[in-house]
């Protein structure tokens, strides 16, 4: 009996039975044999100055650099072959800077991939590399060539500033804590000798040393022609600071971290705004973005970039995420860090009530306190009564979040809350002791529906309630006066559907309403909106809308 042949057909092992008898296969046709289809180098040759990444191989195409490796980089051959029968690669590589061959060896395909990696490339060389795909005694022609080039020296970074010059130094600084200030970044990337460096593409800084991250990251800034470059960043700690700084070259390669230290002092006269959270003076408006962070965007900004952006991974929930959270914020305990909000943040159907403490000019990640549910109750005069039968025990009942910023002549923040369709009021230490009490504002259920907006105090003092009346979009205004004795009246939030100030605020339209909390009538705006398609609108008073862009 003949020999039996198979050949892979269609991906399987095909035999052809005919009247009992195995058929002899065809010869194989040209071109099905050996041959390599894809060739790759990794790490993948980049080039992050130019935001550019890829193999090269074609004879018009910038080679990319690689950087140190362990052991040198890894080619890859994948190849095939219509005959059955196991295959490999032999890869060919050539040293263009000194035009000498570098490295030849072979490597056993799996899964239709053959790798070999090269050592003892040398730093700042180029390089031209292919492939042939080998089966039995049959070779395949070379694959096009790719090419690379090396960087195996890591940068070096060095900082300086005259704003924060280090500590040791015997100079002073010349701007405070919560002020922006100018660092500048330079180094070098080591060229070797008879080669070339890839250069720097642009240093990692943060004032966190885990929050550097890699490659040219969002926290980054490029070198310019003299390879320095200059970092703008707001301090905000109070004392002793350190700023980390990370040189990438176009390789990806980093050098180790710099720590610059230096003293930030505290501002003996700070910039006061009730509803600003990072000390500049100006209220803020904060939104959460697309990922779940948490942005804050000056209410006098011409667009939507933020101040600052705390991570998602600061949010506190479960689901370390700002999107779901109630976030409340004006009033602040001066006594504990400059004139700034803190945060009350509340997820809905919770009993907890956080609190982040703005001791760092709105980074809102340095201290987090929690306040349980007030235990006592009073009344218009502030005298304490028994608590209504439906106060509740804890915050699970709020349905929404409001800070009213400070009632008395203190600093201490007040808070309001919709439960049930009715009006309270929380007062007391929220910083510290918790030591709060409650006031039911309103009976009858009749605020479900409305969204809550507080506009802040007026040039003389009086506070206002705005709420949008989810069912029609109107805008309704109550006048909250300051009466003689330093309390409020707040007899006008007895009816929801009085005082319309404004129509057209739908909830299709305006999904989001708020204010900056500055209603005196000055150059901050004092309604905010975000529409359907998420551009972020601010108003003067209640008219004059401005289109500060869309939202991150």
């Amino acid at each position: 009996m003949k020999p039996v042949h198979l050949r892979r057909l269609g991906g399987a092992v095909a035999v052809a039975l005919t009247a009992g008898l195995f058929a002899a296969p065809a010869a194989v046709a040209d071109g099905t044999g050996p041959r390599v289809t894809g060739t790759t180098a990794s790490p993948q040759p980049r080039d992050l100055s130019a935001g550019t990444a890829g193999d090269a191989c074609d004879e018009t195409t910038a080679p990319g650099w690689i950087g140190l490796t362990s052991g040198g980089p890894t080619l890859r051959a994948d190849v095939a072959s219509d005959v059955y029968g196991p295959l490999s690669a032999a890869f060919s590589v050539r040293d263009l800077t000194t035009g000498t061959a570098a490295f030849d060896g072979t490597g056993q395909a799996y899964g239709g991939t053959a790798t070999t990696t090269v050592p003892g490339l040398a730093d700042g060389h180029a390089y031209a590399w292919n492939a042939r795909a080998l089966q039995g005694t049959e070779t395949s022609a070379a694959s096009p060539d790719c090419h690379f080039k090396l960087d195996l020296s890591s940068p070096q970074a060095i900082v300086s500033s005259t704003d924060f010059p280090p500590s040791g130094s015997g100079q002073t600084s010349t701007k405070y804590a919560g002020q922006t200030g100018a660092f500048v970044v330079g180094g070098t990337d080591p060229v070797p000798a008879g080669g070339e460096a890839s250069g720097i593409a642009c240093f990692l800084y943060a004032f966190d040393a885990y929050r550097l991250g890699s490659g040219c990251a969002a926290d980054s800034v490029k070198p310019g022609p003299d390879g320095s470059a200059t970092i703008r960043a707001k301090v905000r700690q109070w004392g002793t600071n350190t700023l980390w700084v990370v040189a990438v070259d176009n390789a990806g390669n980093q050098s180790s971290r710099v720590g610059y230290t230096f003293y930030a002092p505290s501002n003996p006269n700070p910039p006061s705004a009730p509803g600003d959270v990072d000390g500049d003076g100006v209220v803020d408006i904060l939104l959460p973005d697309a990922q779940g962070n948490l942005q804050y965007i000056s209410a006098s900004a011409n667009d939507t970039t933020p101040n600052w952006t705390v991570r998602a991974l600061a949010a506190p929930n479960a689901q370390r995420n700002w999107t779901p959270l109630q976030v409340a914020h004006r009033g602040w305990d001066s006594s504990a860090h400059a004139p700034m909000d803190d945060l009350f943040i509340h997820e809905p159907g919770s009993g907890w009530l956080s609190m982040y403490r703005n001791s760092d000019y709105g980074a809102f990640e340095s201290y987090t306190t929690g306040a349980n549910r007030p235990e006592e109750c009073e009344d218009a005069t502030g005298a304490v009564v028994p608590c209504p039968a439906d106060f509740a025990a804890n915050w699970s009942k709020a349905d929404q979040l409001l800070a009213f910023g400070p009632l008395g002549d203190g600093p201490e923040p007040s808070l309001l809350t919709l439960e049930g369709g009715d009006l309270w009021l929380h007062t007391g230490d929220f910083a510290y002791s918790f030591d709060l009490r409650s006031r039911k504002l309103t009976t009858g259920g009749s605020w479900t529906g409305y969204d809550l907006v507080a506009p802040g105090r007026d040039g003389a003092g009086n506070l206002a309630l705005w709420a949008r009346e989810r069912a029609t979009g109107a805008l309704h205004a109550y006048a909250i006066p300051r009466l003689a004795n330093g309390t409020f009246d707040f007899a006008a939030l007895a009816d929801p559907t009085a005082g319309v100030v404004a129509t057209g605020f739908t909830v299709d339209a305006y999904p989001v309403l708020g204010s900056s909390g500055d209603g005196d009538g000055d150059t901050v705006p004092d309604l905010w909106a975000v529409t359907a398609d998420r551009h972020l609108l601010t108003y003067r008073g209640l008219a004059d809308p401005k289109d500060l862009g869309v939202l991150n």
